[in-house]
Formats: C-alpha cells, sequence, structure tokens
C-alpha cells in the first residue's frame, strides 16, 4: 500500500500527517498529488468523503515551501501564488480548516475573500504577504476588477466543488478568473459528479488535463449501507419516528426537498419534544453556522436540511442520512449520501421510498429493480433501541450495525418539555 511518504511529500507534512493519523492515501490522493507535484493540470472525479481537498492541499503546500525553502519566499502584498475556489463560505470555512491544520510547521498563510464578506474586511485580510488566497469567483472577479489583487505570481489554481460551483452560474467568473492569471498555470478542478456544465467548464479551460475518476465516483462509497423502506406517500411520519429512536454511532441528517418541507418536519419534531436543527436557504448565515456547530459538535443529533447541506460540508460524525424526500436528481441522492461513510468510516443511508422513487432508487448498482426491507412493528411496552439488519445496495450486509469504539452513541432524545402546538405533519 502507497505511503505518504512514497508520493515524495516534504518530511515536514508528512510528520503533521501522522500526528493527525493519516498514514495512507486515498485512492484519488494516491492518483492525483503526484501529477500535481509534477506540474500536470488535473481534474479529479471521486465521490463525497474520499479526501479531495486533502488531494490538492499538500501538493500546494509541498510547492509553496519548497520555493520558500530555495530562497524564493512571498514578499508581495496581495500577491498569492495559489488560488482555491470554493462555492460558499461554509465550504470555504472547512477547506480553511483542512489548510490551517497542515500549515502550523509550514507557516505558510492563507488568506479568505468570500462572498457575503465586507470588502473592507476582504482588502485587510490580502493586504499583506501571503501564498494561498482562497475565494468564491465572484468576490475575486470584483477584487480583479477593482485592481485590488495581483495575480501576476499564481502558480496553480484550484475549483473546488467544481459541480455546486458550476450549477451557481460561475461559469463565466472562472473562465474570466482564469484569463486574468498568468498563461503557464497549473489548473485542477475536483468533482463528486461532472454535470453538464462541469463538463462545459472541462472542454473550456481542461482541454490538455489528466482526468482521474475514482472507481465509486459518481455513486455512494463503498462503506455505505443502503436501507430502502417503502412507504406511501403522505404516510412517512410513523416508520421515520421509529428510525429516530433507533440509537445511532453519530448525528443523523434528514434530508427534505423543499424549505416548507425541511419546517414542517423541523416543527412536527420539536412538538414531540425532539431537539432538532435545521440547515436550509433563506436562514441568515449566522444561524446556518451557528446550527451547523451545534449539530457538528453533537450538542444536537439530528440536522433537517435541504440539498443546500449536500454539498460540500464535512462534519465527522455523521452516522447515517435520512431521506425523508427523495431528491429527484441522481446527483442529490449522491450528494446527500455523502454526508456519511467519508473517508473510510461506515454510514448508513434510510431512503423513504414511494412508488414514484423506485426509478431513482433502480439505479443506485445500475440494476434496473429495487427490493424494500419489511419492519415489523414493535410489540407493546418493548423497544429494542436496534435497527433491523440493512441492506447495501439491495443485498444483504452481513451483521447490524457495526460497534464504534469511539464516541458514544447518539440518539435523539425527546425533551421533557413540548415545544410548539400541533402541526400539519410532513
Amino acid at each position: 500500500m502507497t505511503s505518504f511518504i512514497d508520493l515524495g511529500l516534504l518530511t515536514s507534512l508528512v510528520k503533521t500527517l501522522k500526528s493527525k493519523r493519516h498514514f495512507n492515501p486515498t485512492e484519488i490522493q494516491a492518483n492525483v498529488i503526484p501529477l500535481l507535484m509534477g506540474g500536470q493540470s488535473v481534474v479529479g472525479v471521486s465521490e463525497t468523503g474520499s479526501g479531495k481537498t486533502l488531494a490538492y492541499a499538500l501538493p500546494i503546500l509541498h510547492a509553496l515551501k519548497t520555493l520558500e525553502t530555495e530562497g524564493n519566499p512571498v514578499t508581495e502584498p496581495n500577491s498569492p501564488r495559489a488560488i482555491v475556489l470554493v462555492p460558499s463560505r461554509e465550504l470555504a470555512d472547512q477547506v480553511s480548516k483542512v489548510f490551517k491544520s497542515l500549515t502550523h510547521d509550514t507557516r505558510l498563510r492563507v488568506r479568505p475573500a468570500l462572498g457575503g464578506m465586507a470588502m473592507a474586511d476582504t482588502r485587510k485580510n490580502i493586504a499583506g504577504p501571503f501564498e494561498i488566497l482562497l475565494a468564491t469567483p465572484g468576490r475575486l472577479v470584483q477584487l480583479i476588477e477593482g485592481e485590488m489583487i495581483n495575480l501576476s505570481d499564481v502558480r496553480t489554481l484550484v475549483f473546488d466543488e467544481a459541480d455546486q460551483m458550476m450549477d451557481q452560474g460561475f461559469l463565466p467568473d472562472s473562465s474570466f478568473v482564469v484569463d486574468s492569471c498568468p498563461k503557464e498555470l497549473q489548473l485542477a478542478l475536483f468533482s463528486a459528479t461532472v454535470s453538464p456544465t462541469v463538463q462545459e467548464l472541462m472542454n473550456e479551460l481542461f482541454e490538455n488535463a489528466e482526468v482521474i475518476r475514482s472507481e465509486g465516483s459518481g455513486k455512494p462509497v463503498k462503506t455505505l449501507t443502503t436501507t430502502n423502506l417503502k412507504v406511501e406517500d403522505g404516510k412517512r411520519w410513523p416508520l421515520f419516528e421509529m428510525l429516530i429512536k433507533q440509537r445511532v454511532e453519530g448525528g443523523t441528517m434528514v434530508f427534505a426537498n423543499t424549505r416548507e418541507q425541511c419546517d414542517k418536519i423541523a416543527q412536527e419534531l420539536t412538538a414531540k419534544g425532539y431537539e432538532c436543527v435545521i440547515y436550509r436557504g433563506e436562514m441568515e448565515k449566522a444561524d446556518r453556522r451557528d446550527n451547523l456547530k451545534k449539530f457538528r459538535d453533537g450538542k444536537v443529533s439530528l440536522l433537517i436540511a435541504t440539498d443546500l447541506a449536500g454539498r460540500g460540508l464535512d462534519i465527522p460524525h455523521v452516522g447515517r442520512v435520512i431521506n425523508y424526500h427523495l431528491p429527484k436528481q441522481m446527483e442529490n441522492y449522491v450528494h446527500r449520501a455523502g454526508r456519511t461513510a467519508r473517508a473510510g468510516r461506515k454510514g448508513t443511508v434510510v431512503n423513504l421510498v414511494t412508488e414514484r422513487d423506485v426509478q431513482l432508487i433502480s439505479k443506485l448498482d445500475g440494476v434496473k429493480q429495487v427490493t424494500f426491507e419489511k419492519r415489523q412493528k414493535p410489540a407493546p411496552g418493548k423497544q429494542t433501541g436496534k435497527p433491523a439488519p440493512k441492506q447495501a445496495h439491495g443485498k444483504p450486509a452481513a451483521g447490524g450495525k457495526p460497534k464504534a469504539k469511539s464516541a458514544p452513541p447518539h440518539s435523539a432524545k425527546p425533551k421533557h418539555k413540548s415545544f410548539g402546538g400541533k402541526s400539519k405533519r410532513p
């Protein structure tokens, strides 16, 4: 098995990785890191949770620290050597944490320039010398047009979560950024799926790039157990409540398709005394961040979300995803499922499947059929707290859920006090 030291990374980086218990690269990392270290432009398509951030962060840090060691440090203000483009502030926060966890020994500087941030704060962030710019496309375009940033020394430009970025209409901004950089520019693109707009970006800017597709790209990861439960439309709640009473190793993310559905589920849970938080569009960003922090810290074990939370968020302790309402597109399903079973960990997705959902579910393994797990209602007064055996992509899984050695299991515990009145069930 390939190790990080085998890839030729700086000893200081390998030492930091070992201290964080990263000993061997994932498939996408093992394939991409040597190419980026060799100066090749790369497209990396890999399932969510496969370690794409480290796949580009490590080569960037290796190259920048090598330049500094060779007597060529960054001394000019407003002049980065590497740029990472991200679609949202939430993803930027996560990418920033990855870089900062690796830059303690290298002492390389990461600066944000993000949409939604006051321009005065952005200008303050980039005022001094720094090596890595973490930016959203729109804000970077503003800086370029306002001549507030110098891109003449940029060596590497990365598009992270490119599918989400392109879905938000950032293709023109992305092309403008590339045109504003030096011609001798290393490009890298990372995505869980290749949507038509991502393919358009690849055709336009990545003609000579090496394309790396991991074995599981575009599909849920192998460590994921999938359970399909047949329900009648409009009668999901009894089965759903039985699910959230089960003890799960890690928190549970519950997905709905619309903001209204998301709110109704949360209202019903609150009325029944369950603690939960919401993550959806048309919320104050500060409220979204606060809710996400509560869930990430394990203070609340239920996060009710729309597809806004399905893309890019890295929450280490998610043990289960419940699709209360299944999405219409396979791409969104893959992103939702990717919130659990990340970085080689085990996880579970439970789908509440109506007749109209069968076509989507049948695509999971490319098999044009779907089997439903039959669940029996527990005897009165008896609560085992254990889920029924699961199906892995339509195939029986050996044993039940795995026992974890680390954190204690989370369960959705009803509050003693009920908040809110009766609500229409979602």
